[in-house]
């Protein structure tokens, strides 16, 4: 359990970075490319640089899972920045969020892990308090609710944490900082070449916030996939989002004097409950 309470950590770390970035840098993608490169060098010299490229029998499926994983981690970011411009903020929030369902249910049908009957509770009242913690807030008017497009964040924002899962299943913990390797590498290749797509400059607050964020970022990932060796995901995953809600909200509060709503105090709640639930 200490490796999943520090990943939460790291992961709540990452959002009150980018939280704070936001006054400084002045293109999102290229501080997001930045964060990636230095994700992709970190795992590197802690894979054991070249060691990532020795041959090993599970060297192919840390590879095939991580160029899906890699896709899978940009592609649900620049997903959400678009889902926002079309759908206002709270619907594609709420619907990154639940993108916990895809790795819990995965497990359950793939893995067949079999939740008790609180932890399956839990798992409910989470999902209810996430819906409900961003129920209240307005969105665009004028934007058109494309389903579509919120569904596929939804999947791609849970087929990262499913990558995770197979790896733990059908790789090698050998190899878990090489699947985070190849994980980030595909990341930076294609969040690069957005950038560069956008004709986004990279700027010294770009590299400086890109680094650390990347380094929390890098670790997250890497306490969850070491949480997966000893605890079912059917009760990493929920614990995880909720666990990062609660300490974000909670830094919103302290760090950047916002006011928590009865809504948000009813959920916040419910998620305490759903922790407690998950975990016995």
């Amino acid at each position: 359990m200490i490796y999943l309470i520090i990943g939460i950590l790291f992961s709540s770390m990452l959002s009150i970075l980018l939280r704070i970035s936001e006054k400084y840098v002045k293109g999102d993608t290229a501080t997001l490319a930045m964060n990636y490169v230095c994700c992709t060098v970190v795992a590197f010299f802690d894979a054991g640089a070249l060691k990532v490229f020795t041959p090993h029998p599970s060297l192919g499926i840390a590879v095939i899972l991580g160029i899906i994983g890699g896709f899978a981690y940009l592609g649900s970011f620049l997903l959400l920045q678009y889902n926002i411009k079309t759908n206002g903020v709270v619907l594609p929030a709420t619907f990154m969020k639940l993108g916990l369902l895809v790795p819990t249910i995965s497990s359950v049908v793939i893995f067949h892990e079999r939740p008790e009957i609180l932890q399956i509770i839990g798992f409910c009242l989470a999902i209810a308090a996430i819906i409900l913690i961003n129920s209240g807030k307005k969105s665009d008017g004028k934007s058109q609710l494309k389903i579509g497009l919120l569904i596929a964040l939804l999947v791609l924002a849970g087929i990262g944490d499913v990558m995770s899962k197979c790896h733990e299943e059908w790789g090698s913990t050998d190899l878990t900082e090489g699947f985070l390797f190849f994980i980030f590498l595909v990341a930076c290749t294609l969040c690069l070449g957005v950038t560069a797509y956008k004709k986004q400059k990279i700027g010294l607050w770009e590299i400086f916030f890109g680094i650390i964020i990347g380094i929390p970022n890098y670790y997250s990932s890497k306490f969850v996939l070491i949480a997966l060796n000893t605890i079912p995901a059917v009760v990493v995953f929920p614990t995880f989002s909720v666990g990062c809600i609660v300490i974000v909200t909670l830094a919103g509060l302290l760090l950047f004097k916002e006011k928590l709503t009865k809504r948000q105090g009813t959920a916040l709640g419910m998620i305490m409950v759903a922790l407690a639930m998950l975990n016995m």
